[in-house]
């Protein structure tokens, strides 16, 4: 299938189903619509959301990589950072389409790739820490969703203008109350219930007097217990563990469970009827719920089986104490139960919430939103702006949500319903029947409405909808008696007072508030806070009703693709431009592409907008420019600007970092060369030229080797590359790329292909990979060699390398980063390492070698293998104690390299050279004619170069690779010196190959 599926060749639902079949089969989840990512839930853990795709996705553009969500999450944080502008992603789906998870992936990705720092650490913790504590209170099993979420969520992280989390709110709306005493069969209550029953410690379970769930009357409604493939006791850690991280304390930890368990115990309070009147069929189940909650007992009972009522009368109000049924103090105590439920859960998440009936209402809005910005709002800005435009037909959803919010002309349901609660507040009876009624009367000819014998239907945009206006009204009202509130406010339980701060007093003298109003303020104020944001949408699909991976049903899909209006979102992104800017902004990001516009265009912007193109050479049917914004068709015409941007600021950086580089670099590596000269200090010889050499790091030219630079991580910064010689169990000798960077150690070995296409090429091949923490230490003799041994917990390598004192030293460095502990480092004439098991013969087995260093003569050693002893023989170097000094000026221990003359002396001896060369001329006698052919001058020896080479000094040599280099003197440092183009110069002998 395609990735963006504005390339369909041909666009219907089927073809649009079709395609999303394709990639689901392959566990391509993901799919464009231009800038919309359509989301399949694949009910399967899937490969692609690890640290590796993150790095991928981190600044790429849309095109680069297959549709992710980290792409998208990527593209917002950009844009923020870019514009300065506020983003938001809308999730949207049916339960079960994968919407929750879809919104950790985003939250996951912004953490990684946004600052550091211990607060910013800290607030990205509480983010992510958020999700499962969220979910154990708000999310329950369904029949459709094992992890349904029952309440819709607003998480808003505030960032820094550096790009770094410093803030977050997350708001809740919609919580489905009615599930904390009741719950259809085959679904569960709020996970966090039988978390707590699962998981609670033996101590907690005594003082909380909690036991199995079938005791239960809160749970035991839908004889299900547990969910396939959730473990409830570590989910219960993890609850926990979640609360630490947001902050709450230990003692209101302690308390949210008590509150948790105190409900279970109320919905155990049993009533019977007395003469009409309700009575506690067993007080002892009043104990527990009182001593949790830290209420009167005698006050629960008189609350949950009476209720204090004002009555008016000629001017003066009297109060009345009024005896409930059975029934009336069953709604009493379920009235409790959800009213504490709810408002802890604010507490949670520090917001306000609500119930069933409105989801449908929130998720039209939310349609709406997406109607507003992509299908109506683009249609309309072509027009504003006098841009050539082909109108598509859409369906707007706005008459549906008129239907239920409107306030008069007709009236919407909620309008409706509202004045029926308000002038039935007093009779329970037959007010949703009124209702029914009045709908019917009112907006019963409405296009979107239907009325049947039981309730309504309405005409959603993701289908019909059919409601039983059964307990509407009751749910509308959201009454929580007075008395109860006042009887929690008398909790000895802080903690508990402060979830029910009512002022009873003012309360009384006002209409109350309903839940159809307090979700239109809700679903109004998130309306408002989205158009204010930059928007990106994920639309979640769910493939089947088994939740079973791989499980396609047709129908199902094609009905979502309807619904969610794909169809007309594709022909809207073919026929319009994926990029629209105002001029203002447009300039300010490109200015920089011609002189003209940088660092500011003095002029119509208008003009200066047409001029940045034209010097692009973007085709003119590409783009069109109406009354204040460009307008820019192909996505791939806006990647063509970012990428001249990219490179004209890659080109500036480089200019600006290598002047840099350079200044740092000199503070750098003297530091660096101090501290590699401590590390050997009294403990080790030193070879004559290596006290004051410069510290490079890369002697490979990672840059220019990308056949290398593959195994290192694309980020991965390399801090010594090197090509040194490896010694096997047999002591035989093979050359290795040795890379370190901050996390690993590198061995790249060369081998011929065995077989395929590239038969006997020679490629390069990961050898050793070390983790640089798992290094246990790294031995050396005393003398002036440049053997060294890694040693690991598995098997040992010995390496040789002239520049060992710069690869020890970051080494060490990176280890001490790494663990808080200092690099091992070992001196011993006598050195002992474990081989590597495998191969045949008598070398085979794993055990272990040694090397004996020896005093020899001269700075070359000299090797002498014997089975499982190699011998090293070297001469005397510098003392031990010798240490890099700005007034050391031996010249024995300088590099070998030419006498630098003062410019008097200089010009002395050129003059004698060129007298010398004029002798020679003037005197040279004529060849004889039968003289004997005059024999060849000796061929110089010459090498070629295998690396680039920088000079880092001027008397160095600089070379690309494969240049020829003539050796004028090769020095047993490693240094060697040799005449290039003319000049003569230093150069490193590892670099090169003789010829």
């Amino acid at each position: 299938g395609v990735d963006d599926m504005v390339l369909l060749s041909k666009i219907s639902e089927d073809a649009i189903t079709d395609n999303l079949k394709k990639r689901y089969m392959d566990d391509f989840i993901f799919t464009y619509i231009g800038p919309v990512l359509i989301s399949v839930n694949p009910f399967k853990q899937l490969p692609y959301f690890t640290d590796r795709e993150i790095e991928l996705y981190q600044g790429a553009a849309q095109y680069e990589n297959p549709p992710h969500i980290y792409a998208l999450a990527d593209n917002m944080y950009r844009n923020m950072m870019i514009d300065s502008e506020n983003q938001c992603a809308i999730i949207s789906g049916e339960s079960g389409a994968g919407k929750t998870v879809a919104a950790k992936y985003i939250m996951s990705y912004i953490s990684k790739v946004s600052g550091g720092g211990t607060k910013v650490q800290h607030v990205k913790d509480i983010i992510l820490q958020s999700n499962p504590l969220l979910e154990a209170f708000g999310n329950a099993k369904t029949v459709r969703n094992n992890n349904s979420s029952r309440f819709g969520k607003y998480f808003e992280i505030q960032f820094s203008r550096g790009g770094e989390p410093d803030g977050g709110k997350i708001s809740n709306f919609l919580l489905e109350k009615s599930r904390v005493v009741s719950q259809n069969h085959g679904e569960r209550n709020f996970h966090i219930y039988y978390q707590l029953l699962q998981g609670a410690t033996k101590e907690q379970r005594e003082n909380l007097g909690i036991t199995t769930p079938d005791y239960y009357l809160y749970l035991n409604q839908s004889d299900t217990y547990t969910v396939e493939d959730v473990n409830d006791k570590k989910e219960f850690k993890d609850t926990m563990a979640a609360m630490s991280v947001v902050g709450l304390s230990l003692d209101a930890q302690d308390t949210v469970l008590q509150i948790v368990a105190g409900i279970l115990h109320l919905g155990n309070i049993a009533f019977r009827e007395e003469g009409n009147y309700a009575v506690v069929e067993s007080e002892d189940f009043l104990a527990f719920p009182s001593y949790l909650l830290g209420i009167n007992q005698d006050g629960l009972k008189s609350k949950l089986t009476s209720r204090i009522m004002d009555s008016k009368w000629g001017g003066k109000t009297e109060t009345i104490s009024v005896t409930l049924n059975k029934e009336q103090a069953s709604f009493t105590r379920d009235a409790l139960s959800k009213a504490l439920y709810s408002r802890l859960f604010d507490y949670l998440v520090d917001k306000n919430g609500f119930e069933q009936f409105c989801i449908n209402f929130v998720n039209e809005k939310l349609q709406q939103i997406f109607i507003e910005l992509t299908l109506k709002a683009e249609q309309e800005e072509y027009v504003q702006e006098g841009i050539r435009w082909t109108p598509i037909e859409y369906f707007n959803n706005k008459v549906v949500c008129d239907l239920i919010e409107s306030k008069v002309n007709p009236p919407g349901i909620m309008s409706i319903l509202d004045d029926v609660c308000a002038t039935m507040h007093a009779k329970g009876e037959g007010a949703d029947q009124t209702l029914l009624q009045k709908l019917q009367s009112q907006i019963g000819t409405h296009e979107h409405f239907n009325s049947w014998n039981k309730g309504f239907i309405v005409h959603h945009y993701a289908g019909k909808v059919s409601y039983d206006v059964s307990g509407f009204c009751e749910r509308n009202r959201d009454v929580l008696f007075s008395d109860i509130i006042e009887l929690m406010q008398s909790s000895e339980l802080a903690f508990i007072r402060d979830l029910f701060p009512e002022n009873l007093e003012a309360e009384k003298r006002g209409r109350p508030s309903t839940a159809g109003l307090k979700i239109k303020k809700q679903a109004n104020n998130l309306v408002q806070t989205l158009m204010k944001c930059t928007p990106h949408y994920i639309r979640c699909i769910k493939p089947n009703e088994t939740k079973k991976a791989r499980d396609w049903e047709e129908s199902r899909i094609k009905h979502q693709v309807e619904y969610l209006g794909l169809r007309e979102n594709i022909r809207v992104r073919r026929a319009g431009y994926a990029f629209r800017r105002v001029f203002k902004k447009f300039l300010q990001r490109y200015a920089i592409l011609t002189r003209e516009t940088w660092p500011q265009w003095r002029g119509d912007e208008k003009q200066g907008v047409l001029h940045l193109l034209k010097s692009v050479n973007m085709d003119s049917d590409q783009y069109q420019l109406g009354k204040t914004k460009i307008f820019i068709k192909a996505p791939e015409s806006l990647f063509l600007l970012e990428e001249m941007r990219e490179r004209k600021y890659n080109g500036y950086a480089r200019v600006i970092q290598q002047a840099w580089r350079k200044h740092i670099a000199v503070r750098k590596y003297v530091r660096m060369r101090e501290e590699a000269s401590d590390l050997l200090l009294n403990k080790k010889e030193r070879r004559k030229n290596s006290l004051n050499r410069n510290f490079m790091g890369d002697y490979i030219g990672m840059d220019n080797h990308p056949e290398i630079r593959q195994f290192v991580g694309r980020r991965e910064r390399v801090d010594f590359a090197d090509v040194v010689v490896k010694y096997d169990r047999r002591f035989k000798t093979v050359k290795r790329d040795l890379i370190l960077t901050p996390k690993f150690l590198y061995l790249i070995g060369r081998e011929k292909v065995k077989q395929g296409p590239e038969k006997g090429q020679i490629r390069e091949v990961l050898k050793r990979l070390i983790e640089v923490e798992k290094i246990q230490s790294v031995s050396l003799s005393t003398l002036q060699d440049d053997l060294f041994i890694v040693h690991e917990d598995q098997y040992d390598s010995v390496l040789q390398s002239v520049f060992k004192t710069e690869f020890l030293s970051l080494l060490y460095k990176r280890y001490e980063e790494k663990t808080r502990k200092k690099l091992p480092l070992k001196f011993n004439n006598l050195l002992e390492f474990k081989v590597k098991k495998g191969g045949w013969g008598p070398f085979s087995s794993a055990g272990s070698r040694q090397i004996q260093f020896q005093m020899g003569q001269g700075d070359e050693a000299v090797l002498k293998p014997s089975s499982k002893v190699l011998t090293v023989s070297i001469g005397p170097g510098l003392p031990k104690n010798a240490s890099e000094s700005k007034h050391f000026v031996n010249p024995a221990l300088n590099p070998p390299r030419l006498e630098k003359l003062s410019s008097v002396k200089l010009r002395e001896h050129k003059k004698r050279l060129g007298m010398h060369r004029r002798r020679s001329k003037e005197y040279k006698p004529l060849p004889g004619s039968g003289g004997p052919k005059p024999k060849p001058r000796p061929r110089t020896p010459q090498c070629r170069a295998l690396y680039a080479y920088d000079a880092q000094d001027t008397d160095e040599l600089n070379f690309q690779a494969d240049e020829i280099i003539e050796i004028l003197c090769e020095d047993p440092s490693g240094w060697w010196q040799g005449r290039l183009r003319g000049k003569e110069g230093m150069f490193p002998g590892n670099y090169v190959e003789k010829i």
